[in-house]
């Protein structure tokens, strides 16, 4: 990555308003559709079914083939640092946990990009799971995080079997999409938290943005190509208590987030709860 100027990086001029609160969603879902699943002891937070796996290649299957030849023409995607992947090679291997800012509706289709034909699992936003995009969240990877406290042990089993079985974890710290938002907001700690009771690393990614050109300027408009950087894998501090290594946890990938989208002032903390 290039040393540091000083200079902030390329920030798109859109017309977009964003929420007061950091991890408001940008957009009302619709109500639940009434044909959703309730989130409770019942639901299959890991669908192990013949008919859902089958569907669920199918459609890895598709993003492998078809998405990964369209990013780069649609979104000019360019993505930096993966060779880390080959280089930490001993260390991924059994599980790791990718970090991105949250900025586009195809950011985590950019993200499966990045670490090459890799399944990864991800926490949902149960309303997302409750809506009309539901059966694809699902199949690409999506477990609803349920918003009762009694349902929260299914959810956290879930993802102890998956850590069992060294599968990859993706989260979005900041929680919530905003379309094209070039500081990095305030990270939730649950992630951190996760990452620390399986003891697997993180990999740091960052989206900034490019200005369009050429013919870009033409078919983008005023939207800006994508730039997607992956940093060497951060572990955490299994000598300190959880607390203490969560907290640093979270501080050190934030920083490191910051860094890769070429930020030099981010004006939002870390913390964001």
């Amino acid at each position: 990555m290039k040393k540091s100027t000083g200079e902030q990086p390329y920030a798109p001029r859109l017309d977009i308003t964003y929420p007061e609160k950091f991890d408001a969603h940008m957009t009302e879902l619709p109500a639940p559709d009434a044909a959703a699943p309730g989130f409770d002891e019942t639901y299959p937070f890991l669908d192990k079914s013949p008919s859902f796996r089958i569907k669920s290649a199918l459609l890895y299957l598709g993003i492998f083939v078809l998405v990964f030849a369209v990013c780069p023409i649609r979104f000019g995607l360019k993505i930096e640092g993966r060779r880390m992947l080959k280089k930490n090679r001993a260390l991924l291997r059994n599980g790791a946990m990718t970090a991105s800012n949250h900025v586009l509706r195809w950011d985590f289709l950019m993200i499966l990009q990045a670490v090459r034909f890799r399944r990864l699992y991800f926490p949902a936003w149960s309303r997302n799971l409750s809506g009309p995009d539901r059966t694809l969240i699902r199949l690409a990877g999506g477990i609803p995080v349920p918003d009762s406290i009694h349902v929260i042990k299914y959810f956290n089993q879930a993802f102890d079997e998956l850590h069992a079985k060294k599968k990859w974890i993706h989260v979005f710290p900041e929680s919530s999409s905003w379309d094209y938002y070039q500081p990095i907001r305030p990270f939730k700690k649950g992630m951190f938290s996760m990452a620390y009771k399986y003891n697997i690393p993180i990999i740091p990614m960052a989206f900034s943005y490019r200005e369009s050109r050429g013919l870009y300027k033409i078919f983008r408009k005023n939207y800006p190509l994508i730039t997607l950087r992956m940093g060497e894998p951060i572990l955490p501090d299994a000598s300190l208590p959880r607390r203490e290594a969560t907290a640093l946890l979270r501080t050190e990938t934030h920083r490191k987030i910051v860094e890769l989208a070429g930020i030099t002032h981010n004006p939002h903390p870390a913390e964001g709860d």
